[in-house]
C-alpha cells in the first residue's frame, strides 16, 4: 500500500479509508434448508466448485462509503496529483 489513493465517487477523500481482506470460505449447502453441508480447503474443492479468483482486498471511502477493488482507488489516486 505505498500508492496513493483516491476516491473516484467524492473525489476529495484521499486519506481515510478502510481496507477490508477477503477471506473466501468454500461450502456446500443444503439447497432446502441453507445449513452448511461440507467445507472445503483449497486443496480439496470437488470436480464442480471452482476456487475463489476475486480480489483479496477491497476498499471503502471512509467519508462517503463506497466500496471497490484496492486498484480502482490506486489508479484514480495516480491521476491529478
Amino acid at each position: 500500500m505505498t500508492t496513493p489513493y483516491r476516491c473516484p465517487n467524492c473525489r476529495t477523500n484521499r486519506t481515510r479509508f478502510n481496507i477490508i481482506q477477503q477471506v473466501p470460505q468454500s461450502v456446500k449447502l443444503d439447497p432446502q434448508s441453507g445449513q452448511v453441508v461440507q467445507q472445503y480447503d483449497e486443496g480439496n474443492l470437488d470436480p464442480f466448485h471452482l476456487a475463489y479468483n476475486g480480489p483479496g482486498l477491497k476498499v471503502q471511502c471512509a467519508a462517503c462509503g463506497l466500496v471497490e477493488d484496492e486498484m480502482t482507488f490506486k489508479k484514480f489516486g495516480e491521476s491529478n496529483l
